[in-house]
């Protein structure tokens, strides 16, 4: 079945013409264009529109999400990883409308408000004790005033940059490539980078993270399931460790 593209911009908010633009840039083109002119969609071209929609409102610019959707063949899987994310969000915000209610109602009755309610799915410290163990507390000192003074704008740009390596580990397991495999080791050498990339961390500012940090985060990736929960479980993320384990191999 195909959909003109006024229903198409219809159903998403979108306008005809950013659906153009879309075209122009090579990010959406249309199934077919009818000879009076007119761009016409069928099903593949709505799922990937939703995908751009997805990756567009995890902060990713246009040329980007042509980026990773060059690199997720694999759409189901895609779409499964960011159904987690959307998931994941979800109970975030919730927590939030929980906590806002619970203010609400504690000033309407003249209660005492209680700081670990009203604060309820905001911070974003939770693995403070964790990070000062491993890490020492100035590590969560520095990574912590970098997060702060990246705002909203920057911190939406780091999880969605995050959120892209996590998809693209995903597929690449869901793909069933070797940990050694030339794929793998260029997701584990990003992996590396990005890690590097975060103040704070062992061997921060460096090209790529240090091979005793990588192996560490590789075994607590498998370890602890909140961590592999977002390389898809326990298979994804032993996948991840094995690769990291290669790219560190091969170091020495």
């Amino acid at each position: 079945m195909e959909r003109p593209i006024g229903d198409v911009a219809r159903a998403t908010g979108l306008t005809s013409r950013t659906l153009r633009h879309y075209d122009a840039i090579g990010l959406l083109p249309p199934t077919r264009v009818g000879t009076d002119g007119r761009r016409w969609y069928d099903d593949a071209a709505l799922v990937r529109l939703q995908r751009i929609l997805l990756l567009r409102d995890l902060g990713l610019a246009l040329a980007e999400i042509g980026a990773v959707l060059g690199r997720q063949d694999d759409e189901v899987v895609a779409l499964r990883t960011h159904l987690d994310a959307l998931h994941a969000e979800r109970a975030r915000l919730a927590r939030q409308i929980r906590s806002v209610e619970r203010t609400i109602a504690a000033r309407a009755e003249g209660k005492a408000i209680m700081a670990q309610d009203a604060f309820d799915g905001f911070d974003h410290t939770q693995h403070r004790d964790e990070v000062e163990q491993r890490w020492g507390p100035q590590a969560y000192a520095t990574s912590d005033t970098w997060w702060r003074g990246l705002g909203a704008p920057g911190q939406a740009r780091f999880r969605a940059t995050s959120a892209t390596l996590a998809a693209d580990w995903a597929a690449a397991a869901a793909d069933g490539v070797e940990p050694s495999s030339d794929r793998a080791q260029r997701l584990a050498r990003r992996h590396a980078q990005w890690l590097a990339a975060i103040p704070g961390t062992p061997g921060a500012g460096a090209a790529e993270a240090p091979s005793d940090y990588l192996l560490g985060l590789a075994e607590m990736y498998v370890a602890d399931e909140r961590f592999a929960a977002a390389y898809g479980g326990a298979e994804g993320a032993t996948f991840v460790r094995d690769a990291l384990r290669e790219l560190v191999a091969r170091r020495d």
